[in-house]
Parts: C-alpha cells; sequence; structure tokens
C-alpha cells in the first residue's frame, strides 16, 4: 500500500472494494464469494458505517483522510497476499484508530499467514506493541535491527536506557535523531508474522 492514496473520488466505499475484489479476485471465485469477501474487509477495518459514502476529493464531500486510508488497506488485503508492504499506514489515523487498524492487520497475519512489513512514524505505545521485528533507521542507516522487545536492552547497553513511564518508541526516536539541524527521515520498519 502507497503512502498516496489512489481512489476514485466519485465512487462509494462499497463500490471502491466491490469493484477491486471483481478485479484482483480469481475469475473462477463466485460474484458472491468475492461480495463477501468485500463485506468482510470493510468491517474488518471498521468502515460499515460508511460503506454508502463517497470516497470524496476535491470540491467532493466525502470520507476523512483516516478512512481513506482505511480504505486502501482494505483494497490490499483483499487477496489475503503472504507479504504486505504497507507506507504509513496508520497517516491521518487518530491513536485509537492507528490502534485498531493494526491490531486488526496483526490478527490478519496470524488468521491468514500473512508477514507485513510496515512504516510507521511515531507509533503509539500500544501500535508499537504489536510488532515482532524492528529496524530503526536514520539518515538512511540501520541503527538498530532485531526483535522488538529487545531494542530496549540494546539501548541500555549502549548508554541510552528508556527512562521510566516514557514510551520505549518516542525514546528510540529522540536518541537516534541527534541532529536536529539536519534534514533527515527516521522512521521504524516493523515486521508481523
Amino acid at each position: 500500500m502507497t503512502q498516496e492514496q489512489v481512489l476514485t473520488w466519485t465512487l462509494t466505499v462499497k463500490e471502491m472494494v466491490y469493484y477491486s475484489a471483481e478485479l484482483q479476485l480469481p475469475k473462477a471465485m463466485p460474484r458472491s464469494m468475492k461480495r463477501e469477501r468485500a463485506d468482510r474487509t470493510i468491517r474488518e477495518m471498521g468502515l460499515q458505517d460508511s460503506m454508502n459514502t463517497r470516497i470524496g476529493g476535491w470540491g467532493i464531500k466525502g470520507l476523512s483522510g483516516g478512512q481513506k486510508r482505511r480504505v486502501s488497506i482494505c483494497l490490499e488485503l483483499l487477496t489475503h497476499p503472504k507479504l504486505l508492504l504497507l507506507d504509513e499506514p496508520t497517516s491521518g489515523l487518530d491513536s485509537a484508530a492507528s490502534y485498531f487498524v493494526m491490531n486488526r492487520i496483526e490478527k490478519l497475519t496470524r488468521q491468514y499467514g500473512m508477514t507485513v512489513l510496515a512504516a510507521i512514524h511515531q507509533p503509539s505505545s500500544q501500535v508499537f506493541g504489536l510488532f515482532n521485528s524492528l529496524c530503526l533507521l536514520s539518515s538512511g542507516k540501520t541503527i538498530y535491527f532485531g526483535p522488538t522487545f529487545a531494542a530496549n536492552q540494546f539501548f541500555a547497553v549502549n548508554g541510552f536506557p528508556c527512562p521510566d513511564l516514557q514510551s520505549p518508541s518516542d525514546h528510540f526516536l529522540i536518541t537516534i535523531n541527534t541532529d536536529f539541524d539536519e534534514v533527515g527521515h527516521n522512521c521504524f520498519i516493523f515486521h508481523m508474522n
């Protein structure tokens, strides 16, 4: 799933996901099964109350940015891919929606045997806790790559223990962002399976 959303503004959520199911799912799969999968995917992303709302865009009232993000995730989840790459899937979502979306994706990884790689900037503690592996990047260089649970120990052993009551993800970002004046992208790349 790309960071930029490519959705047809004039379609409703239901139409967008249904059409995508018709195009992406096997030709031999009955239309009723495709629609059932589309409906289930819409529910899994918490969009059931917005099914008949237009996507919207310039001059066309429609979904919020976070809802559009969830529609984009729906389109990717339809095929139950073995590998799912998500570029900032929580952008535009509040902390509760971010958690529910990532929690749902984490459950789907187990249900469908998927592996998910997600680049996420500033995850909440709850979202951070959902991931198995972590890759911390700073200015394009790998700072840490390994199990998420071992990152605290890695930083502590290297002289940067996480203070009590501070989010580990916030601590890691603050620690690896050593040159504030230099423009760089720091992000987490997570792995779920």
